[in-house]
């Protein structure tokens, strides 16, 4: 199968890859210094303005976005080798492009899903860069890799619909910029069929009764520089009835819509990560010398950094193929290397930056290098989106059917 990239995508990469060398790398000091002065933590740092107006000066803004109307127009094999560029700063390339999670895929939900009232007031600000979003899903007391465990309720009352529950790792919401939740609950939660119980609403910040109780750490890290993940409180929240985002019981398939694209995005920046990984790898191997030669010279060295690239280039044909099938078969027809990627790609680039972490010593675990950091996210990936077993469990029934 030819993955060759069309000749836009192709400039799109050179116009990126410039934007990194001469912007973004430069700016990773800068914004890390940046923000220890902040009075607020989870203020975005200066630079990352800067970095976006240059990003817009070089139309290199919402490049996620498939529907014309709003964004680009590029197909998932189109953006897929952008994103893995902007996996190399996954703390400051994604924000700077306005290509991070979650607002992605709230960005395309409201694109899909939403009124156009919804729409003019959330989507247009978002796609401006104006404010930012959550998308809240998880909650501490049920098992949430079953999204049919959800214990948010959502009643109608009247016109207005009253939510009640509480939430947690909801990426973005310590961001004094964010406005605007997309919130899951059950609007029926006795419904015969268990994924048309769920709806998911729109609920503002400033709402009452919504209070964000603090922020939980992954790995020790609060992830700053993307708003952190936070755990909330629904009590007794009244949004209109207008804000429910497409029909009363259609959250769970809004929200396997919402997920599909946002895999790709999430394993093509990892490949992103791993390709900085193996470039530190190799700069380190020649810098340092032990036991009378320089590391570069060790065979284990040698066979970290050759099974690295192998594993690198077998993930990028994996998540290109997928991309390129749900461009041309859909999602649904995709099913199966979508939960292969969701399942390979954080395994496989933890491995590697393990190695790149031991390669490093002392200094692969500490602040002066960001392979701890990048470590940390691409572990959470492992549960993020589902975890792992929950995609094995479902690929392999797939696999299995055939023979039955």
């Amino acid at each position: 199968m030819d993955f060759a990239f069309d000749a836009r995508t192709e400039e799109l990469r050179g116009r990126l890859l410039a934007f990194m060398d001469e912007h973004v790398y430069p700016a990773e000091a800068v914004a890390e210094e940046q923000r220890a002065g902040l009075d607020d933590p989870w203020t975005a740092p200066p630079v990352v303005a800067g970095l976006q107006a240059e990003a817009r000066r070089q139309g290199l803004w919402n490049l996620f976005l498939p529907d014309r109307e709003y964004g680009p127009g590029l197909t998932n094999l189109q953006y897929a080798p952008l994103a893995e560029i902007t996996g190399r700063s996954p703390q400051l390339a994604p924000t700077a492009l306005n290509c991070a999670a979650p607002d992605t895929g709230n960005m395309e939900l409201l694109a899909q899903f939403g009124s156009e009232e919804q729409r003019e007031r959330w989507l247009e600000p978002l796609l401006d860069g104006r404010i930012r979003s959550a998308f809240a899903m998880t909650e501490p007391d049920v098992a949430s890799s079953d999204a049919t465990n959800i214990g948010t309720r959502i009643e109608r009352d009247g016109d207005a619909y009253v939510i009640t529950g509480r939430k947690w790792y909801i990426s973005g919401a310590m961001n004094p910029a964010c406005e605007i939740f997309v919130v899951m609950g059950k609007t029926d939660p006795d419904g015969a069929d268990p994924r048309r119980q769920q709806s998911m609403v729109l609920v503002p910040r400033d709402a009452p009764g919504l209070r964000v109780r603090r922020a939980m750490r992954v790995y020790g890290y609060e992830d700053h520089y993307h708003g952190g993940h936070a755990e909330i409180v629904l009590d007794r929240v009244r949004v209109p009835v207008a804000n429910l985002v497409g029909e009363e019981g259609g959250g769970f398939a809004i929200a396997q819509a919402r997920l599909g694209p946002g895999r790709i995005h999430h394993c093509m920046r990892l490949i992103g990560m791993a390709e900085r990984a193996i470039e530190l790898m190799c700069r380190r191997a020649l810098d340092r010398t032990a036991f009378g030669k320089p590391l570069a010279g060790q065979g284990v060295v040698q066979q970290w950094i050759a099974d690295s690239r192998v594993a690198v280039e077998q993930l990028r044909l994996l998540v290109l193929k997928t991309a390129w099938l749900m461009d041309t078969v859909g999602n649904r027809g995709a099913h199966t290397e979508i939960q292969a990627i969701k399942i390979a790609t954080p395994r496989t680039v933890v491995d590697i930056l393990d190695k790149a972490v031991q390669l490093h010593g002392a200094g692969g675990v500490s602040q002066d290098f960001p392979l701890a950091e990048l470590w940390a996210a691409a572990r959470t990936l492992r549960l993020a989106d589902g975890p792992d077993e929950v995609h094995q469990r479902s690929l392999a029934r797939r696999e299995l059917r055939q023979y039955r």
